[in-house]
């Protein structure tokens, strides 16, 4: 007796159209089939980053169960069995690591080739996650590590060299803008560094607004104008305060004027003073849209630090910029508001005026 065979007839692999993503490591296919390699037993995702292989080795698989049960291993460069979240994370978190413990700056194509990706899609992936581009955080990095060294009270040259910086001459060029002043200057604690201020009022109460002449350093909110006084000293010890002028108290009144009607940016020059770890939530936080709120733990996820919600938390807590670097705006994953430097009732209104804001531009 004849019997018709209902078994779909296979194609080969590269006449399937999968194969063509594959050979374009099409990021955008991730999830959507994974591939075995008969002669190297593992098998991966369609953007994975190894050397293209024999499409007669290959097999093409419509589920992540059908790729193990081949028995092949999970490729290492790719992670197929993580989700793609999850392997972006990985991957930032490596670049981070390499950023922090390389000696001198790596090159963006060095980093790019480290994590198994180009450097325009290393690049792009990097920014989304962390809200900075690789050679800003590295830059921070760099700050964190020439403080460091300056605090070590070693001699000048060896300061410089153990910073990274190759010569004298660039180390002089860069250190005031990462230190915010000479490095004569920070050595004895910021003496001389003249910081201007001014003490304004909004709905909130009182405002303090100082700045370095690189730009805005501190924006202080509270009760007492004299505590924030206070508060400002304790953070330079050694600083020449100078007075307000007609000139900054118009922009005091700038940043009362985006307190009292949020926007979606406060355009002005920031002097923003962190580790490269704080620097780098912060300008996560600066990346939240007005209206919206984040968890601890989303913003750790984000930058490919899951578990460190407790970590963020102390950069919000570290934060003297409110408003310009949003600290408000991170909240509990319960959507509790939690804690908040200048009062939770002041980060209530904050985020009660920014929802209602966003929600009229919405409907211009």
């Amino acid at each position: 007796m004849n019997t018709i065979s209902t078994k779909i007839p296979t194609i080969p692999t590269e006449q399937d159209a999968r194969w063509l993503r594959i050979m374009a490591r099409d990021k955008t296919a991730d999830g959507q089939f994974w591939y075995s390699v008969r002669t190297t037993g593992v098998y991966c995702r369609p953007s994975c980053p190894s050397r293209r292989c024999n499409p007669e080795n290959v097999a093409i698989h419509a589920t992540l169960a059908e790729a193990k049960a081949t028995g092949c291993r999970p490729c290492r460069p790719c992670r197929p069995d993580e989700g793609p979240e999850s392997y972006k994370q990985t991957i930032v978190a490596k670049a981070s690591r390499l950023i922090e413990i390389a000696d001198e700056a790596l090159s963006l194509s060095e980093l790019a080739t480290a994590v198994g990706l180009s450097p325009y899609h290393f690049h792009r992936l990097f920014k989304t996650a962390t809200g900075v581009t690789p050679k800003a955080y590295a830059n921070a990095c760099r700050a964190k590590r020439l403080r460091h060294e300056l605090d070590m009270n070693q001699p000048m040259t060896d300061a410089i060299y153990n910073a990274g910086f190759n010569s004298s001459g660039r180390f002089y060029e860069n250190a005031p803008k990462m230190l915010g002043m000479t490095p004569r200057n920070y050595r004895a604690g910021g003496d001389q560094e003249k910081i201007r201020f001014a003490v304004g009022e909004c709905y909130l109460g009182a405002i303090l607004v100082a700045s370095s002449v690189k730009g805005v350093v501190a924006i202080l909110l509270g009760d007492d104008s004299d505590a924030l006084l206070r508060e400002l000293q304790d953070r330079f010890p050694k600083a020449q305060f100078i007075g307000s002028d007609a000139d900054y108290e118009a922009l005091v009144a700038q940043i009362v004027g985006f307190v009292e009607n949020p926007r979606t940016d406060l355009a002005l020059p920031l002097d923003i003073r962190g580790t490269a770890f704080q620097q780098r939530i912060w300008e996560a936080l600066r990346a939240i849209p007005l209206g919206q709120t984040m968890s601890y733990s989303e913003i750790a996820t984000r930058l490919g630090m899951a578990g460190s919600a407790r970590a963020v938390a102390g950069a919000c807590a570290a934060n003297a910029l409110a408003v310009a670097i949003p600290c408000h705006r991170v909240i509990r994953t319960n959507g509790d508001l939690s804690g908040y430097r200048w009062g939770i009732e002041r980060k209530r209104h904050l985020l009660e005026r920014e929802a209602e804001r966003a929600l009229n531009l919405h409907t211009l």
